[in-house]
């Protein structure tokens, strides 16, 4: 007989014991969620009937996370490395392992709805909960783990206020059917604590508080605070230009000052020079209602007159609208600066300039140039997150995060299932 040995520390086998059918794990990164997802599905796999007391002959395991390659780079590897002595099949494209009794253990991805239907299920794990729509749980995943009465194990980090925040508040209500369990990443006694204070002193409050100490505090008023804007005329002797344009409807210049436009948004550009000590310096935040052709002759004027390294442009259709007078210009010009498509990242528009932008403001790692554009910048950096203001301009300036830090500055050594593009934003 096969004798399988897994360790686990106190929180992950107070998780493991609890005899409860739906089971709510909030926890900081590097706990250890994937080690216990990957340990709890094997055991699961290998029943033959459950606590209920019903026959799980033709009852698969699913671990889903968010999208499936997500799924693969989680627990893919654990899966097999645990599993090695009772794995009968691997099958690598379809993320899915098939153990001595028969039962598969499949990894899947919560964007892909239709692949999660249609099967009934004996144990499955949702991981990162606050990412995936509640709509997997509730349609799909639910009815799938009915008639054999199967378990599901909840495990994430908060994400807000959201729905895994109302599952948690839910499974508080009903202890007959839920235990909830809620863990700081300090929590887990096998990680350097140096590394977490490395976090501490880097991260915005908000992220720390969110990523480390499994917080579901609501974020969203107030983010970015007047006493961590600093100003500075006085260039950085080292590092490399970056330019991002944030486009908007195009507004011919005769027409541009007409009231009828007042309230639309601004194209944005944001020049910045990051030093080589992280520091954003803010040289120049160019912003107005322009025709095409002005806003593509300003975008590579910016590029060519602090020599880029690299520039971006909003990913979309008026990026696609810009881009034949943009090289029409570039040839014009003879300025051929690397242009990068900007994403939103999967995330909402608010979300993204936060992570961007709230840690470096708060640890003094971005600087503004004084200018007559601090004054438009200042308005829309306090009034962020209103959806009722403008943003052009601090949307533009955070952009500048894809092109320069996720490729030029490395990323954190923070690594988990999670990986920040860089130490600072937490993101």
């Amino acid at each position: 007989m096969t004798e399988l040995n897994f360790s686990l520390h106190k929180g992950q086998m107070e998780v493991f014991n609890d005899p409860h059918r739906f089971k709510i794990v909030v926890a900081g990164r590097r706990w250890g969620k994937t080690r216990l997802s990957a340990i709890s599905a094997i055991i699961e796999a290998l029943k033959d009937t459950n606590e209920a007391g019903y026959d799980l002959k033709g009852k698969n395991v699913y671990y889903i996370a968010p999208t499936f390659d997500q799924a693969k780079r989680n627990i893919w590897e654990y899966l097999k490395e645990f599993g090695k002595d009772i794995i009968t099949g691997v099958h690598e494209n379809s993320g899915a392992i098939t153990i001595l009794n028969k039962c598969k253990i499949e990894v899947k991805g919560a964007d892909r709805p239709d692949t999660l239907r249609g099967v009934g299920l004996r144990y499955v794990i949702l991981d990162e909960y606050a990412d995936m729509k509640p709509q997997v749980w509730e349609t799909i995943i639910r009815p799938t783990l009915t008639d054999v009465k199967g378990k599901a194990l909840f495990i994430g980090t908060p994400k807000g206020k959201n729905h895994f925040y109302e599952l948690y508040l839910d499974a508080l209500n009903n202890p007959d059917t839920y235990s909830t369990f809620q863990y700081k990443t300090t929590d887990n006694p096998t990680l350097p604590q140096d590394e977490v204070e490395v976090a501490r002193t880097s991260l915005s409050s908000d992220a720390f508080r969110q990523e480390f100490e499994a917080n579901f505090e609501n974020s969203g008023s107030g983010v970015l605070k007047e006493e961590w804007i600093k100003y500075d005329d006085k260039e950085p002797k080292n590092g490399y230009y970056f330019v991002t344009l944030d486009p908007a409807g195009f507004i011919e210049q005769n027409a541009a000052q007409s009231s009828k436009y007042k309230k639309l948004d601004e194209a944005a550009i944001a020049i910045v020079k990051v030093a080589d000590d992280g520091t954003w310096w803010v040289k120049d935040i160019q912003s107005g209602r322009w025709g095409v052709r002005e806003t593509a002759l300003r975008y590579v004027k910016a590029c060519k007159d602090v020599h880029a390294m690299n520039s971006g442009i909003e990913r979309g259709a008026l990026m696609n609208a810009l881009m034949p007078y943009i090289e029409d210009t570039k040839r014009r010009t003879g300025v051929f600066p690397n242009t990068v498509a900007l994403t939103h990242g999967g995330t909402k528009k608010a979300e993204r300039i936060q992570w961007a932008l709230q840690g470096r403001f708060e640890h003094g790692k971005i600087v503004l140039n004084k200018g007559e554009w601090n004054k438009k910048f200042v308005e829309q950096y306090l009034d962020f997150p209103n959806p009722k203001a403008h943003d052009d301009l601090i949307d533009a300036l955070a952009y500048i995060e894809q092109i320069a830090v996720s490729s030029y500055l490395g990323e954190s050594d923070i690594q988990d299932d999670y990986q920040p593009l860089d130490l600072i934003s937490g993101y």
